[in-house]
Parts: structure tokens; C-alpha cells; sequence
């Protein structure tokens, strides 16, 4: 597409008309794009400006990407509990809701009553990223009651901070689904978005819509502590599958449910795939394209569904070289989008057919935290169960993050300044994983510790050779391994030997799928929080730790090391 004149304070994203032939006029473009966001708008009809509209990603979605095939109906997988779940009355009935409308019905109380006339915050300019450049060049920008009414905005807090639908604001769900558009382009028509409180709210309602008592869910061998925790208590199970430094098994996976006996296991045949395939936590592992195309064929296969837990996708990194540390420039310099999009690897959803991925992500990672903010997608079918659950739950994120969080990205950063905000901070990252690998390489008893280094995430997984452990021998039985008693014994006597030097680091049994089965020594860092500083000397503490507690000689060993899991 040809250039064109631009006011600098607009976004790809402004609703503003831009009189340009070639952005009114132009071919559209068979995969929609950041160029196809402007003249999309100026032939799509607005998110509503009203309270609690509802909204969906048809509304907002390129005419190519409803032209796609529909996906697979679910009934068959979906739980007990959410099928009997119905849609909200209240809620409901604003679909009948017009602009001369006075409603009696819903307990939306009146904006007159919020303590809250305007919000306003500082946020980076593009490219300029970083703190102290936010400091000096920052943009100041606020919300006010009635920006909606008076024609400034699609969202304010009169409409931010009041109860709302559950799927999220309109002006939040376009910028949604164009984003999925764009880094995604999902291959069927009917999928759509909800916004969530963030992906643990969001794993939580999911497992309930799948799982009933006494059902399996299949993951990676090693996964995400809080997803078990929150498996057990709804009367189920995790089933880990093995992996390398790519992923969940293919072959291992195929063979669990080619095989399975329902009567020696008391279960159904497992149907739920919980995965991070993108720097898993806990051990970094990321996915290729090989990998996650052959795991949605033996999805197809045994008609698996899959919960594509997604939170670090974006944080996908160079490769790592021994000895050396990625640099950030200041001010930051984004490589162009399409050579982003293009080396990041392909998502499930990218290649899900047949609707069976639910896709979580959220805005932690990539924003903040405490924001409590994320989103799903998936089919139609789905995400309307998925909004019956968090209609009577979470209902939706605060208001006050969500206003915030339009502000930001559609209002001062546009698509493109969010994706080369995504391109800063995972060189940022890159940056920290480097540094705390060579850290390894420097302080570890590598003799005993090994590791590969992260190719995405925030997490690094190390592998201990409990065989080197004096309680080791007088505890080895005839097969030379220990019972599992042993292994956390010793695995708690080096936890604690780091918390003695005022480090902590996490447990590798923590994170066992299938509790209690633990046949390896694994701990887990992370080069997400702490100075760049404090994570060399922590990890020297680690090492000085490991080395007392396995009585080796004080010396650092040397910078070669292995593979682990």
C-alpha cells in the first residue's frame, strides 16, 4: 500500500475519515493487515457508546475472515454444569436498549454517582519505551465521565465503570479482534472474543465447562503449579505427558490414548489438553510449528480439545550465545511488523480448523499484572458458554483497567504501536535471559546442573543430578534410583540451603503434573523481576548453595553443560 500523510496524533486505529483514494478505494487485502484497520473502520459500523452494549468480534471482522468455514459443534465435550447454564435476563434484555430508551429494568446505577469526573495517566511514546524516556517524553492523556456522550471517545467511565456485558465494552472487543486478525487470522469464520479477569479466572471457567468429576486432563509432564491446583479441587486429575525442550510428546501422547483402559484407569478416555506452548512454565519449553501441527493432527485424531494457555507468545526470543548479552537500544528501534509476526511461531489458533482451541491470553505479561485483564477466543458456541460462566463470576474486568487500557492501546499507541511495545519488551527479556544464563555458566556447579537456555518466557529450568547427593548413595535402591521421600528430601534441603543464602527459588516437584511421581531434581528461576545485578549475585548464592549442600569443592565448575528437560 502506498504511504500516506498521517496528523502525528493519530493511530492506525483512529476513527477519524482520512480523505486517501488509496486507503478508501484499495484492494483489500486477502489477510488483514495493520494497512487494513483504517479503511476496514470506515466501512464497518462503530462500537455502540451506550452502557452495557453488547458486542461481539462479528461485528468488527474483515468480510475475509467471514467467509471462512464454520467450526465443529462442542455439545458432546462440553460439562454438565455448563450446559445447563443459561444467559443472564438481565443482561438480555438490553439488546432491546435504543438511544430514546429509559430503562427501568437493569440495577445500573446512575454516572452521577461515581466520585470519579476524569482519570489520567502518563504512557510511553513510540518507540520511546523505557522508563526513564517515559519519565521525560511520557504523554500525559485522561478519561473523562461522558467523553462517549460528548462524541471524544467510544469508551468513558460512565460506561468503563458501570456493570457491563460480559463479553467486555465494544471499543475493547474491536480492538480485539482486529488484533487476532492481524497476528492470528484464524482458519473458520464463527470464532469470537470475551474479555476475561485475567487467564487464571479464565483456566477456571474453562475446566468447569470441559471437566466433570473424576476426569483426566492431559498437559506436559511438568506445568503450571496454580492450573493443578486448581484441577484437584474440582475432583479431577492432571495425566502429564513427556516432553523435551520442544514440548508435550506427540508419540507419547498418541500411545496414552491409543491405549487407554477405562475400567483399569476409572475414567473416561482423557479429551482436555491444557498447554503453554509458547516458554512453558515452568521449564521454558517452547513448541515449533513441527510440534504443534503434529499435536493438533492426533487432536483431530482422538477429537481433543485444547486450551492454548498463551500468556508469554509474544515474548519469543533471539537465540542465545554463550558469553554474550543482547543489547536494548535507547531510544528502542522496532524491527518492521510484518518481520515480527513472521518469525513468531504460528499459534494453535492460527491453525485450528475445526474450533477446538480455546486461546487464552492475557494482558500480565505484556502490560501488567494487576491490570486483571485478558481475553479468550474461540468458537462462537464456545465463548458463549465461556460468557454464561462469567456472567454470574467475574463479569468482566475492572473499569478502571479497561479504560486504561483502551486509552492505551487504541487511543495513543494503535496496533502498531502495541506490537513494537511487544518487539521492546521481548528485547528486554532477551536481554535478562541472557544475562541470568551466563550467570549459570559462571556460578552453577555444572558438573552437576544443567540446562538449555529459554527461547521464550521468563522462567529457567535447571536440572540437578541428584546422584551426586550424599544421601543419594546410602538411599539407592537396587535400579539405582531413590524412593520419592528421598528425592523431596533432598530437594528441600537445597531449597532451603538457597533460602539460607537469602535467595529463593521454586521447587521442580511443584510443578509435577501427576503429584508424587517425581523421578528427577529440577528448580526453577525467574529473569522476569530483579535487577540485572541482584540476578548475578543470586544465582552465585545458588551456586555456593548447591555446592555446600552436595559437599562440593567451593570452586566453580566449569562452563560446559548439558541438556535437561
Amino acid at each position: 500500500m502506498a504511504p500516506h500523510a498521517e496528523p502525528e496524533a493519530l493511530t492506525d486505529t483512529s476513527a477519524i475519515v482520512l480523505n486517501d483514494p488509496v486507503l478508501s478505494n484499495g484492494e483489500t487485502h486477502p489477510i488483514f493487515t495493520l494497512d487494513d484497520v483504517l479503511p476496514h473502520r470506515q466501512k464497518s459500523t462503530p462500537p455502540s457508546r451506550g452502557v452495557a452494549a453488547f458486542s461481539e468480534a462479528d461485528m468488527f471482522k474483515s468480510k475475509g475472515a467471514l467467509k471462512e468455514p464454520k467450526a465443529k459443534r462442542w455439545d458432546h465435550r462440553l460439562s454438565a454444569e455448563s450446559r445447563a447454564r443459561t444467559a443472564s435476563s438481565l443482561k438480555g434484555a438490553m439488546k432491546f436498549f435504543k438511544p430514546d430508551t429509559i430503562s427501568l429494568c437493569g440495577g445500573l446505577p446512575s454516572s452521577d454517582y461515581f466520585p470519579f469526573e476524569e482519570l489520567s495517566a502518563k504512557v510511553p511514546i513510540v518507540p520511546k519505551f523505557s522508563e526513564d524516556e517515559t519519565a521525560k517524553s511520557g504523554k500525559h492523556f485522561s478519561s473523562g465521565k461522558y467523553d462517549a456522550r460528548e462524541g471524544k471517545s467510544f469508551l468513558d467511565l460512565s460506561i468503563a465503570l458501570n456493570y457491563g456485558q460480559a463479553m467486555g465494552p465494544g471499543a475493547l472487543v474491536r480492538f480485539l479482534t482486529e488484533h487476532t486478525e492481524i497476528v492470528h487470522h484464524p482458519p473458520y469464520s464463527d470464532w469470537d472474543v470475551c474479555l476475561t479477569a485475567g487467564s487464571t479466572s479464565a483456566l477456571e471457567i474453562a475446566l468447569r465447562m470441559f471437566t466433570e468429576k473424576g476426569h483426566y486432563v492431559l498437559t506436559e509432564e511438568y506445568t503450571f503449579s496454580t492450573a493443578i491446583e486448581t484441577v484437584s479441587p474440582l475432583g479431577c486429575k492432571m495425566l502429564g505427558i513427556n516432553m523435551d525442550a520442544d514440548g508435550m510428546l506427540p508419540d507419547h501422547l498418541d500411545n496414552v490414548l491409543s491405549t487407554w483402559d477405562e475400567s483399569a484407569r476409572k475414567a473416561p478416555k482423557p479429551f482436555l489438553v491444557y498447554t503453554v506452548p509458547t516458554g512453558q512454565n515452568p521449564t521454558a519449553s517452547t513448541q515449533s510449528l513441527e510440534r504443534r501441527r503434529q499435536l493438533y493432527t492426533l487432536a483431530e485424531k482422538h477429537d481433543l480439545f485444547i486450551l492454548e494457555d498463551e500468556p508469554y507468545y509474544f515474548l519469543q526470543m533471539d537465540s542465545y550465545v554463550s558469553g554474550q548479552t543482547h543489547s536494548v537500544p535507547t531510544p528502542f528501534k522496532p524491527a518492521a511488523v510484518a518481520d515480527f509476526l513472521g518469525n513468531l511461531v504460528p499459534s494453535y489458533l492460527s491453525i485450528d480448523t475445526s474450533g477446538r482451541v480455546l486461546r487464552l491470553d492475557s494482558f500480565s505479561k505484556i502490560i501488567a499484572p494487576g491490570s486483571r485483564c485478558g481475553w479468550v477466543t474461540g468458537s462462537k458456541q464456545i465463548v458463549e458458554r465461556f460468557m454464561r460462566h462469567n456472567e454470574v463470576s467475574a463479569q468482566n474486568p475492572a473499569g478502571f483497567a479497561m479504560i486504561h487500557l483502551y486509552n492505551l492501546l487504541e487511543e495513543n499507541w494503535g496496533h502498531r504501536g502495541f506490537l513494537e511495545w511487544l518487539m521492546y519488551i521481548r528485547a528486554e527479556y532477551t536481554r535478562r535471559r541472557d544475562i541470568i544464563i551466563n550467570a549459570c555458566e559462571q556460578h552453577l556447579p555444572t558438573e552437576i546442573c544443567s540446562w538449555v537456555a529459554p527461547r521464550a518466557g521468563m522462567f529457567h529450568w535447571v536440572k540437578v543430578d541428584v546422584t551426586k547427593h550424599p544421601l543419594y548413595e546410602s538411599r539407592r535402591k537396587p535400579d539405582g534410583s531413590v524412593d520419592h521421600p528421598t528425592l523431596l528430601k533432598i530437594e528441600e534441603a537445597m531449597f532451603l540451603a538457597a533460602a539460607e543464602q537469602s535467595v529463593l527459588i521454586a521447587r521442580g516437584s511443584w510443578f509435577r503434573a501427576q503429584r508424587g511421581s517425581d523421578t528427577e531434581l529440577f528448580f526453577r528461576t525467574t529473569f522476569a523481576a530483579a535487577p540485572a545485578d541482584k540476578m548475578v549475585e543470586a544465582v552465585r548464592r545458588v551456586g555456593t548453595a548447591i555446592r555446600k549442600e552436595f559437599d562440593l569443592d567451593a570452586t566453580p565448575g566449569a562452563s560446559q553443560n548439558g541438556h535437561a528437560r
